[in-house]
């Protein structure tokens, strides 16, 4: 399952996708005002899906202007399919088109082998809470200084702070960081949370919280 943002301007459009998507248990937000589209908002959803052709600013220019702060898979909805077209979708960091017309089990399909995807790395640097992560080096740092992370602390503060607002059980922190057929005990990421807490806490950071009953989730910064 993932978290999913579809941009068209076209609301029978949106309304398509999100009964498509979520016959496959994903949860799906929908956005008809470009201008309400920023990169921070984006940096929460799995896979974001794009229309092209959008009054005022359109997909290419969205991509743009949000691709160099966004790991996931950007995907285009367009009727758009002369190579010139593709060529530009691509080099502004698309991942894929959807062309339209489309099926609804096109849709459903490209989106869930997107997600399915495994090796995606992110290739940049990010800041949340107080911590910048190094995500090509593996490093997290609070005041120039590294964090003494084990591998698996580090994925857990990683993928909290990727999607940062969004709670996780332990069983889902369990398989995102060691896998899905990982043999262990997701009991053991309450251990994890409780020693990266006290590595933080002696820079005075506490951003990852405690949802009761739930998981934990990295706090979440203000979107503008």
């Amino acid at each position: 399952m993932g978290k999913i943002l579809a941009v068209d301007d076209e609301e029978e459009m949106l309304e398509l996708v999100k009964m498509a998507l979520e016959r496959d248990g994903h949860q799906v937000d929908t956005e008809e005002d470009v201008k309400r589209v920023s990169a921070e908002r984006c940096r929460i959803y799995d896979l974001l899906l794009l229309d092209v052709m959008m009054p005022g600013e359109d997909g290419f220019s969205l991509c743009g202007r949000i691709r160099a702060e966004v790991d996931c898979p950007i995907l285009f909805l367009t009727a758009k399919t002369e190579d010139a077209a593709l060529v530009q979708g691509f080099g502004l960091g698309a991942d894929d088109y959807i062309k339209k017309p489309f099926s609804i089990a096109e849709l459903r399909a490209r989106v869930n082998a997107h997600l399915r995807r495994e090796g995606r790395q992110p290739v940049r640097a990010m800041a949340r809470g107080g911590v910048r992560f190094d995500m090509q080096a593996k490093e997290a740092m609070v005041e120039e200084q590294i964090l003494p992370l084990t591998k698996g602390e580090y994925e857990i503060c990683e993928h909290l702070a990727l999607h940062a607002g969004q709670v996780f059980s332990k069983e889902q922190l369990y398989e995102a960081v060691f896998g899905f057929d990982a043999e262990g005990d997701p009991g053991t990421i309450a251990e994890h949370i409780k020693n990266i807490r006290a590595k933080l806490k002696k820079y005075g950071k506490s951003p990852i919280e405690t949802v009761w009953g739930m998981g934990y989730k990295w706090k979440k910064e203000n979107i503008r």
